[in-house]
C-alpha cells in the first residue's frame, strides 16, 4: 500500500521534523485511517537509505494519518511516496 507525504506535523510556531502527515490511496474516512494505526512506514531516499517509522494516529476526518519516523525527515521528502507494510 502506498501513501504520499503531504506535510510535517506543525503548529503555528514550531515544526516537528520526525512527524509526518500522510495521505493513503483509497482511505477517505477517519474509521479507515484508524485501521492503519501500528503499521510500518518505509521511505526510500534517492541514495538508497531506508527511513522507517510507524503510523501513530488518524489526522483529521478525511482519512489522513500521522506517522512518527525514527529520525528527522528531509524537506525533499514532501510529495514523495512511502510504502505501508
Amino acid at each position: 500500500m502506498d501513501a504520499i507525504i503531504t506535510s510535517f506535523r506543525r503548529s503555528r510556531h514550531t515544526q516537528t521534523d520526525n512527524h509526518m502527515i500522510l495521505v493513503v490511496d483509497g482511505v477517505d474516512s477517519k474509521d479507515k485511517a484508524n485501521g492503519l494505526v501500528g503499521k510500518k512506514v518505509v521511505f526510500k531516499t534517492e541514495s538508497g537509505k531506508e527511513l522507517t517509522g510507524k503510523v501513530a494516529a488518524a489526522h483529521g476526518n478525511k482519512g489522513a494519518i500521522r506517522a512518527i519516523f525514527d529520525t528527522g525527515m528531509p524537506g525533499q521528502s514532501l510529495g514523495k511516496k512511502v510504502s505501508l507494510e
